[in-house]
């Protein structure tokens, strides 16, 4: 008799146990999600290096993104924080290489605060070159929103954001604001899905806007940092991932972090 009741003590105290340990961390109670394999088939351009070790991936890059730049940008004049076109002049692109040595988590979880990105590279594309959040030098001006153009000497029309949604800081640091077409059109098919075009600092993956049956992917679709869960051609299982619009407001890039941001600018 004493032995059957410490037989169902001993269940009761393991069921407790159970139940407390996914209680109190239910984050890693459930099944961890490992990028590694995906990160390291996306379709890398030539200039960049992924190396996988013990769930970090690092991703060596000049910056210099693998498609076609204009030949010049409009550039702010010396102070402008915020150029516009009486703020700037047409001058050659003065995109240079960069030494980009990122580490970033394979293991990538999200927290219960979110954390705003900050301005400067908040991820790296397939491209080689890095995303930047979706404002200006003041932080509250959106960039694909206030796009102006200027005349250079010969009277041609010279844009301060490309076609690809991206432009070169005045030290020669390319970046993209928004969905960077340029990428897309070369890893997806039309009406087909989304695949993999970079990596957040956080080690959640990046993606443009279509869905994993072709459906485009709206603001209304996704939280306050731009993030989804849902299946994706390279998790076809799912996965929280960040979602790049082309849209000319806020929601063009990633507004925060959903987990912790693992890297920074090297």
């Amino acid at each position: 008799m004493n032995g059957r009741r410490s037989t169902r003590l001993a269940l009761v105290c393991t069921a407790l146990a159970v139940s407390a340990a996914f209680a109190d961390g239910a984050a890693t109670a459930r099944p961890m999600v490992d990028t590694s394999a995906a990160v390291k088939k996306a379709k890398w351009g030539a200039n960049v290096k992924v190396t996988l070790s013990a769930g970090i991936v690092e991703i060596r890059s000049n910056g210099i993104p693998n498609h076609a730049r204009q030949a010049e940008y409009a550039l702010p004049d010396a102070g402008a924080v915020v150029p516009g076109a009486s703020t700037a002049y047409a001058g050659a692109d003065p995109t240079k290489a960069q030494h980009y040595d990122f580490k970033i988590t394979t293991q990538p979880a999200k927290t219960t605060r979110r954390t705003s990105t900050s301005l400067g590279a908040i991820g790296v594309m397939i491209s080689g070159a890095v995303l930047f959040n979706p404002y200006e030098g003041d932080g509250t001006t959106v960039a694909v929103r206030s796009n102006f153009s200027v005349k250079d000497a010969s009277g041609r029309r010279v844009a301060f954001l490309d076609s690809c949604n991206g432009h070169p800081t005045p030290m020669g640091e390319y970046h993209y604001h928004a969905l960077p077409t340029c990428i897309t059109a070369r890893v997806d098919q039309a009406n087909g899905p989304s695949h993999l075009i970079g990596v957040a600092f956080d080690g959640f993956p990046i993606y443009g806007d279509r869905a994993v049956d072709g459906k485009q992917v709206h603001a209304a679709d996704l939280d306050r940092c731009n993030g989804i869960t849902s299946s994706t051609p390279e998790f076809p299982q799912g996965i929280y991932h960040y979602v790049l619009l082309n849209t000319k407001d806020s929601r063009s890039s990633i507004r925060c972090f959903a987990g912790t941001a693992s890297s920074t600018r090297p």
